[in-house]
């Protein structure tokens, strides 16, 4: 079964760990450890002092909570995006979470993940 033919709760089991990686990895500067799931495209466009920037300069980026809403998926091309309402150990409110999923020999990679 393709990845785009699946139902959200199982996409969304599939996302919750690559997800929470980039969570955890994120709040501990592991850059190693956050793009780990990346596609090639996504590692040549995501190195290390780029991100480290980020890191250094956005709070939010650094301070995520594991507390996270999972609300839909988008179904395009050959990409599923998952969007989410994401909290912040830090910062108050809710930010939105945007994760992008494909497929590159033949495992399950991420194509896109951003937060605001």
């Amino acid at each position: 079964m393709s990845l785009l033919d699946k139902k959200d709760e199982e996409i969304f089991k599939i996302a919750e760990p690559i997800w929470d990686n980039l969570v955890k990895s994120s709040n501990i500067k592991d850059y190693g450890g956050f793009t780990k799931d990346f596609s090639s495209q996504m590692l040549f466009g995501a190195n290390e002092v780029e991100l480290g920037k980020q890191w250094a300069s956005n709070k939010l980026l650094t301070n995520l909570s594991e507390k996270k809403e999972f609300l839909g998926c988008l179904r395009r091309n050959n990409f599923v995006t998952i969007i989410l309402k994401q909290k912040s150990n830090t910062i108050s409110g809710d930010f939105l979470g945007r994760l992008v999923l494909g497929v590159e020999d033949d495992q399950i990679k991420v194509f896109g993940a951003t937060i605001f």
